[in-house]
């Protein structure tokens, strides 16, 4: 009687949540995220190696002398099959690059139809940052409330989660303690209206500007889709990051905690 070893998919090798390291630029995302695409780099890494076949840093992360500050756009193409790009982007060509490296033929054929048009641009003498439009979408093709005031609103948040011994276990996210935000005003409370508490900044003329107010909302989107509907769109995001341990044994859970910045323009 013979007895064949059952196949298993390569990809289960690899945990759940992978942590990376490109060009000393630190991202955590699924595995799923990383193999959306396939045949493309990132693909055949993650299905077709196992663990030990790919370099790391000395914390154990998958390394890739890559630009790491341009792989975020990789990850969110590799998350939605789309990329919107901030509105005054001007590394479209070096991105171009990092998307031929990843082997993503559909996001470089996008890259390079939009600095052809940029190119055309250039030569007419019209400014470039003028051309990010579509099929790459950027910030300024959405659409604006006739008569709408101009202005920049600052969103921030500040998140943790812990990441257990097993990696493959989900994550266990905290609640969001506070959403801030950063304006004019006159502009927050227009945007904001009922849902702004101002108890940390009360009464202020609407011509000064603020940093203390914060909203009553537990979730990001909600403060997303108000900006979204006032004709408000994301122009630029930073974070910054720290991970510690529960305790001093390394063994313990990791505690991730994170403090994000989105700006909004109109």
């Amino acid at each position: 009687l013979h007895l064949s070893r059952p196949k298993c998919s390569q990809s289960s090798t690899f945990p759940e949540i992978v942590e990376l390291n490109v060009g000393g630029q630190v991202y955590v995302t699924r595995l799923e995220t990383l193999t959306a695409v396939p045949n493309s780099l990132l693909w055949a890494k993650f299905t077709q190696s196992s663990p030990g076949d790919l370099p790391k840093d000395s914390k154990g992360r998958f390394f890739f002398d890559r630009d790491g500050f341009l792989f975020r756009y990789i990850l969110d193409y590799l998350r939605d099959s789309e990329l919107f790009l901030p509105e005054f982007f001007k590394e479209r060509r070096r991105l171009q690059k990092e998307s031929d490296f990843f082997q993503l033929p559909e996001l470089s054929r996008r890259l390079a139809a939009v600095s052809k048009q940029s190119s055309y641009t250039e030569e007419s003498g019209e400014p470039e940052e003028a051309e990010l439009s579509s099929p790459v979408t950027s910030s300024s093709d959405r659409s604006r409330s006739p008569g709408a005031k101009a202005g920049y609103i600052t969103i921030g948040y500040r998140g943790s989660y812990t990441i257990g011994r097993d990696i493959q276990a989900d994550a266990k996210f905290r609640r969001v303690a506070r959403i801030t935000v950063c304006s004019k005003i006159s502009l927050a409370k227009e945007v904001f209206g009922e849902t702004l508490n101002e108890s940390r900044d009360p009464d202020r003329p609407p011509d000064k500007y603020t940093a203390r107010y914060y909203l009553k909302y537990n979730f990001l989107e909600q403060a997303f889709d108000r900006l979204a509907e006032a004709g408000f769109s994301m122009v630029a995001c930073n974070s910054t990051g720290t991970c510690s341990y529960a305790s001093n044994d390394p063994g313990e859970d990791k505690l991730w905690t994170s403090y994000t910045e989105y700006v909004f323009s109109r």
